[in-house]
């Protein structure tokens, strides 16, 4: 078993390094002290800098103009973007507009609406699937789709949803009809968010200033031509793209976190002195940087096999389950081993660690969180089992 990475991908990860050292690390203090992170004109510099460098649309299917990386070489790339405190955390598009795969199952007529304008930055979409009452449990969901003539009335509530801000169309799950006298299931539809009954409002400050809104349907008529795939399919659709999302999103992301933070730690322990001795001659510091190099070095290899075995077709839902909960549990110790050893100086807006210590707080709640996470874990293995 090799588990080394390939030369081209070492190549291609020395590239995104050396762009996230050289490009972003410089812009970190600007984006985390100025409201609303870096301005567009800078986002554009960057971006063009991205596509002189050959680092544009790396996740974007070759038939679709991008390059098609598998999602192992994806997912390295997003752990060497997550060094860096210069971007957001759920900010994606610094290669190119974050493009769900949900979109490339539309029909050729949709490609032509949303998927093509979409990759050429005309259009913004959200995805709205999280609603007040069923939180995590979509078997709970409330959002209807009704069908009526040519289009289906939708009607429900989206809450805590990222971009609906700046987005002009989302991609909503809601229940419907699926014909046959089969019980009701969950569909996608591709939703104009200037449609007469649709209406969206920010939500409250949120611990790491997401920008997240709320979306109400009343009697909106949404064009039948609009469902992505048949009646019923959403919820596996929407379920490609979690479980890519807890991989890459969380795993991968909290991979570039930890690392970071190590490096921080390391270098720091041996800079400062106290007692006239430095830190890193201290046991109980050396113990906290030995323990975050093990978890962080088991945590990369459960992401890049959970990668590895997505890319060769397999089931890897469960192996998404650990992912998530191993990765962000992961960073989250080696983040607060990091302040610790930083003392007073780990807390100030001076450093990203605490910036980064909210993030990973608020993704273990995210897309699943870590309890139910391990619920559903632990249920399917006993139900495999007999």
């Amino acid at each position: 078993m090799d588990l080394n990475l390939p030369d081209d991908l070492k190549t291609l990860q020395a590239a995104v390094r050396r762009f996230v050292d050289l490009e972003l690390m410089p812009l970190e203090r600007t984006a985390r002290t100025r409201a609303g992170g870096l301005s567009e004109s800078t986002l554009e510099g960057l971006r063009a800098r991205a596509k002189e460098l050959g680092l544009w649309q790396l996740d974007v299917p070759t038939e679709y103009g991008g390059q098609g990386l598998d999602f192992l070489t994806q997912c390295v790339v997003t752990e060497e973007v997550a060094r860096t405190a210069a971007l957001p955390f759920r900010y994606a598009g610094i290669f190119g507009p974050d493009v769900r795969p949900i979109l490339f199952h539309c029909d050729d007529e949709q490609k032509e609406r949303f998927l093509f304008p979409l990759l050429r930055g005309d259009i913004r979409v959200c995805f709205a699937q999280t609603e007040p009452e069923a939180g995590s449990d979509p078997a709970g969901m409330r959002t209807r789709a009704v069908r009526d003539g040519d289009a289906y009335v939708l009607n429900g509530t989206k809450h805590y949803i990222g971009g609906a801000d700046r987005a002009q169309y989302a991609q909503v799950m809601a229940v419907t009809d699926v014909g046959d006298g089969a019980p009701a299931g969950i569909s996608c539809f591709i939703v104009d968010l200037r449609s007469p009954g649709v209406s969206v409002a920010p939500h409250p400050a949120m611990l790491v200033d997401d920008r997240l809104s709320k979306i109400d349907f009343v009697d909106v008529r949404v064009p039948a031509a609009d469902l992505i795939g048949k009646p019923g399919e959403g919820f596996g659709l929407a379920q490609e793209w979690i479980t890519q999302g807890r991989i890459r999103g969380h795993g991968a992301r909290c991979l570039g976190i930890a690392s970071r933070a190590l490096e921080m730690m390391i270098a720091y322990s041996k800079e400062r002195v106290t007692f006239g001795q430095p830190l890193s001659e201290r046991q109980v510091i050396q113990f906290m940087v030995a323990d975050s190099a093990m978890e962080l070095h088991a945590a990369r290899l459960m992401v890049y096999d959970c990668a590895w075995r997505y890319d060769r077709g397999e089931d890897v839902r469960d192996l998404s389950y650990m992912v998530k909960i191993n990765a962000t549990e992961m960073a989250s110790r080696v983040i607060d081993r990091a302040m610790q050893v930083h003392g007073a100086l780990g807390l100030s807006s001076d450093l990203p660690l605490e910036w980064w210590y909210r993030q990973l707080r608020s993704i273990r709640i995210t897309e699943g969180a870590t309890e139910v996470l391990r619920w559903r874990l632990a249920r399917n293995l006993m139900r495999r089992t007999g």
